[in-house]
């Protein structure tokens, strides 16, 4: 039972594995697109395209809007220090401040400007909370509330890139939006995680409309519009498409709309990682099973002469074969039950120790597959390692009884 018991839990182990790698696997992808079924809906940058977005999503709960601007906080009239939104410290990025039209006419706002203490972030103006199509883990403070009247200061949540930016540039609050029509004393309100390497900000989009036009956001130069709206929001997408064929721009392309799944985009990878720990299952599996086999058989080398009065008061090999193999499949059975019990107890241990440290064990429930997986892995122990011992007692012949 201890070499099962292991054998087991090694099953168990392994599958609870699977499941917390894959949520590691694709929680990138869902902090940078969203959950799987979500539905993304990405509208050209052309005129009007912003208020009907606005107009669509207004007191809707079943999609949040996200529009895009490009703004600099810090001192006026300089160059800031990470053009282009780039991380602090290099790995990517624009790289540049170049902003371009739609007939492709670029121009840098920057050029002339001595440099300065100023942060370039990107800033992602939201409808409602964001959070149910892209959970973003708040590292530090709050985030925000879209209760309530908007503040005529801008209220912005800052990704872990922008924080280390502020972190190391100690830089005067004030923030102007490319396309703005005034600059804006901006607040703090906390840190997130959202999987992303460039300097970002979050704010409520009635709160920095306060300070630039609706149209500024359809404007190619500035910003761009994208939808996240529940799976069954079709109706809503349906209002999209038609509200934007009446201003689409052949020159900026179609609505384009996609259903987020983490498996479509690094499938090799998922796949890769189901056959190992698949295979890792399967190996422990056989080491428990040879436990139980090798018990099972110096079991019924110690019951011979019971088998074989079995079988001389009438019992059929049947019968007996079925007694013994009933035996091995109860043991299994109540293996896999303790060591179910052992795994729970172990993965809320390490939730409870290493979840801070460690956001994927956080609050982590035991995944059902684990459970399932066990108890099936038990009963197959039971009747692999219980086969043999079983054909083995059924064929002692009835004359070894003459001998005891």
């Amino acid at each position: 039972m201890i070499s099962l018991f292991l054998g087991v839990l090694g099953v168990v182990a392994a599958q609870a594995g699977q499941v917390i790698a894959y949520r590691a696997l694709v929680a990138n992808s869902e902090l940078t697109r969203g959950v799987d079924g979500t539905r993304s809906v990405y509208l050209p940058p052309v005129d009007g395209s912003s208020e009907i977005v606005m107009d669509t999503i207004r007191g809707r709960d079943d999609a949040v809007a996200l529009l895009s601007a490009s703004a600099v906080i810090g001192e006026p009239n300089v160059r800031p220090v990470n053009e282009g939104a780039s991380p602090i410290g290099g790995g990517g990025g624009y790289g540049s401040s170049m902003v371009c039209d739609s007939s492709g006419d670029c121009v840098d706002p920057n050029e002339g400007k001595p440099s300065g203490q100023a942060i370039e972030v990107r800033v992602t103006a939201l409808t409602g909370d964001l959070r149910r199509f892209r959970p973003l883990h708040v590292q530090s403070g709050r985030w925000l509330d879209f209760a309530g009247a908007p503040s005529l200061s801008p209220r912005l949540v800052l990704n872990k890139a922008a924080a280390k930016a502020f972190t190391m540039f100690q830089v005067p609050a004030e923030m102007r939006v490319q396309g703005g029509i005034a600059n804006s004393t901006p607040r703090f309100l906390g840190v997130v995680d959202d999987g992303n390497s460039q300097p970002q900000v979050y704010v409520r989009s009635d709160e920095l409309l306060n300070w630039l036009p609706v149209d500024v956001l359809s404007d190619p130069q500035f910003g761009s519009a994208l939808v996240l709206a529940a799976p069954d929001a079709t109706e809503l997408i349906e209002i999209l498409k038609r509200k934007y064929a009446s201003i689409a721009d052949p020159r900026m392309g179609d609505l384009y709309v996609e259903t987020i799944s983490a498996e479509d985009l690094m499938p090799g990878e998922i796949q890769m990682m189901r056959w190992v720990f698949l295979g890792v299952s399967i190996l422990v599996l056989l080491i428990g099973s040879a436990g139980i086999l090798n018990v099972g058989l110096a079991t019924v080398g110690e019951r011979i002469e019971e088998f074989a009065l079995r079988r001389a008061v009438g019992t059929p090999r049947l019968l007996l074969a079925g007694i013994v193999l009933a035996e091995t499949l109860l043991t299994g059975l109540l293996t896999a039950l303790a060591a179910i019990g052992a795994g729970i107890a172990g993965l809320a241990v390490a939730s409870r120790m290493f979840g801070d440290r460690h956001p994927l064990l956080a609050n982590v429930a035991f995944p059902w597959e684990a459970g399932v997986a066990g108890v099936a892995a038990g009963l197959v122990a039971g009747v692999l390692g219980g086969l043999v011992p079983a054909a083995r007692a059924a064929r002692i012949p009835i004359a070894t009884v003459m001998r005891a």
